[in-house]
């Protein structure tokens, strides 16, 4: 367990849990502990779904820019480069991830949720790309993530602009999926995320490397892709018993785990 980043499991769900106050900034160390805790919970069988979580206040709001106004290009680069490193393994890990936002995500706060697969709001949160006032771009992941998400229009308008955007608009733009109270926003994630816990684990994990496949290798290529995963299912303890479970009526009773 790390000293900003820590990850808590219940019930088939890992939650991983930032908490560096005042603002949770998004430092080298938190990167690297974010790194540690991702791949921890890849490799653990007891965790098939996760919540990433700021806590009731704020999600992230973004790079330690105190610490970073002075940085050199070389001093900057590892703390980027772990952040990317971060989104790209949430985005590629088999396992489904949810970014439950209270408060802000902004900068590298939106871009550490832009990781996830989904992400719920609270009524009062609010999201952006603000790097530009600062004479700078978003820079791991959050132009191409938001263009795959809301095009380039909107993308160049978010980011030229550097607005923020509150709930509504927000999921609106298709940049988050719901909305939920403040006081409800996490437990509503944990929810979900346990249902994919004990859910069919790997069609949820080809379901989202197919998806994926389709945002980067549009046509063909990810046609091809989605084919085999589909085929690959087959035989597999939660394809048999979510065809027997249709044809005797009754909910599946799927075992939340890999063959």
């Amino acid at each position: 367990m790390g000293e900003f980043v820590r990850l808590e499991v219940d019930d088939g769900v890992g939650v991983i849990r930032l908490d560096r106050p005042p603002a949770n900034a998004i430092d080298l160390q938190v990167g690297v502990e974010l790194v540690e805790t991702i791949r921890e919970a890849e490799e653990r069988s007891d965790i098939g779904a996760l919540v990433v979580w700021g806590g009731p206040k704020l999600f992230a709001a973004g790079a330690d820019i105190k610490a970073m106004a002075g940085w050199s290009m070389d001093q900057v680069r590892p703390s980027v480069e772990a952040l990317g490193e971060v989104c790209d393994l949430l985005e590629r890990i088999r396992k489904i991830s949810i970014a439950a936002i209270t408060g802000y995500a902004l900068g590298g706060g939106l871009e550490l949720a832009l990781g996830c697969d989904l992400r719920y709001l609270a009524d009062d949160a609010r999201v952006g790309q603000p790097e530009i006032a600062l004479g700078v771009i978003p820079g791991a992941g959050g132009t191409q993530r938001l263009t795959r998400l809301v095009g380039p229009g909107v993308t160049r308008h978010l980011v030229y602009t550097g607005m923020q955007l509150d709930a509504m608009a927000a999921v609106r733009l298709g940049i988050a999926e719901v909305i939920h109270p403040a006081a409800a926003v996490f437990e509503e994630a944990v929810k979900d995320a346990r249902a994919f816990a004990t859910g069919p684990r790997q069609a949820l994990a080809a379901a989202k490397h197919a998806i994926l496949a389709g945002t980067e290798s549009p046509g063909t290529d990810g046609m091809r892709v989605e084919r085999d995963l589909f085929l690959d299912l087959f035989g597999t303890a939660d394809q048999r018993e979510g065809m027997q479970a249709f044809l005797e009526k009754r909910p599946p009773r799927f075992g939340g785990g890999e063959d």
